[in-house]
């Protein structure tokens, strides 16, 4: 099968970065569904894992990456419940195995989802993985209850018009009765953000606070930082409120807990790889989550944040939309769809 891999960690403009290479096809066995992979969409933990992570000298002679993928279901293992072949899917993989940069993927059924009938597999790509980060970010880390009951909540989000932003807005304003504000820097990425459904868009290249007083919010009930947590955490400190809630899923150099104790905030970290990595009692929660975001999809609630199609997959592809992901001016999602 025709796959993208690498073998050494390389800045993204080097040759050997990303190579086009061949491999076996896998078979699938236990729980696992073979998929025939139509659409994969790109992130920034591709990058980060290609920019520091080598292939392992007992591993496989090519590292391949990618997680968030749609297709078809071309075979099943012995244990397999939930799905047959044929069955059109879509998810975004285990960070613990190779990815989905592959013409044929193996895949654990419980992390996998019906894909949602309305959207072309392209679509489709572009939102497993932020979907179910900001899924659970939203509800299980910030514990928001969703629903539309008259609370005056707020949430601040972080670099909205990301891939997780994109989909954390509209989950935050169609499923709650929270006061959803988005940052984003640009005029082009401010209009993406409020399109989604931010009810108020903030510069997050001013300072937070003054940008906050601006609408009217001396402060939030709940902060999630995407990006730059580093250079954000002293406005996120201040614009807190006491007794909020405070959630990431970047990676700061380091976080000093202690600067929130005088407000009693909670902190969280999400990282959606979690339930897989270490087969949690609850890891099919993500086949279920991604069956409720296809609904919300199907029902025209939730738009896929798709926002760029890059071409076929293949490695001058992915290396070109690795270095747009680099560059820190993409918004929503990079998409690649079908091999050449």
């Amino acid at each position: 099968m025709k796959a993208v891999g690498y073998q050494s960690a390389l800045p993204i403009d080097h040759p050997e970065s990303l190579l086009d290479i061949t491999l076996p096809d896998p078979v699938a066995t236990g729980r696992d569904l073979l998929v025939e992979v139509r659409a994969v969409s790109v992130n920034p933990v591709d990058t980060k894992v290609r920019a520091s992570a080598s292939r392992s000298s007992d591993g496989p002679e090519f590292k391949v990456l990618g997680w968030d993928a749609s297709g078809i279901v071309r075979a099943v293992g012995p244990d397999v419940t939930l799905f047959r072949p044929g069955d059109r899917v879509w998810y975004a993989g285990s960070i613990a195995r190779q990815g989905t940069n592959s013409e044929l993927h193996l895949v654990d059924e419980r992390i996998v989802g019906h894909a949602p009938a309305s959207l072309d597999f392209a679509e489709a790509a572009a939102l497993p993985l932020t979907a179910i980060t900001a899924w659970e970010m939203l509800f299980d880390r910030l514990g928001i209850a969703p629903g539309k009951r008259p609370e005056r909540k707020s949430l601040l989000v972080i670099g909205a018009a990301g891939g997780v932003g994109s989909i954390l807005v509209q989950l935050a304003a169609r499923l709650t009765s929270l006061t959803v504000i988005g940052t984003a820097s640009r005029p082009e990425t401010q209009s993406w953000v409020r399109s989604l459904g931010a009810h108020h868009v903030i510069d997050h290249s001013l300072p937070l606070t003054e940008e906050l007083r601006r609408i009217g919010h001396a402060s939030v009930d709940c902060i999630a930082s995407l990006t730059q947590t580093d250079r954000h955490l002293p406005q996120i400190v201040e614009a807190i409120a006491p007794q909020g809630r405070f959630a990431l899923i970047d990676d700061p150099a380091s976080l000093d807990a202690t600067v929130f104790k005088r407000k009693a905030v909670s902190i969280h970290w999400e990282l959606m790889f979690t339930r897989s990595l270490f087969g949690t009692e609850d890891m099919i929660g993500q086949h279920q989550l991604l069956t409720e975001v296809a609904a919300l999809v199907d029902a025209g609630l939730i738009r896929s944040t798709l926002d760029r199609r890059m071409g076929p997959i293949n490695a001058a592809n992915l290396r070109q939309a690795h270095a747009l992901i680099e560059s820190g001016k993409a918004r929503g999602k990079l998409v690649l769809e079908g091999w050449a």
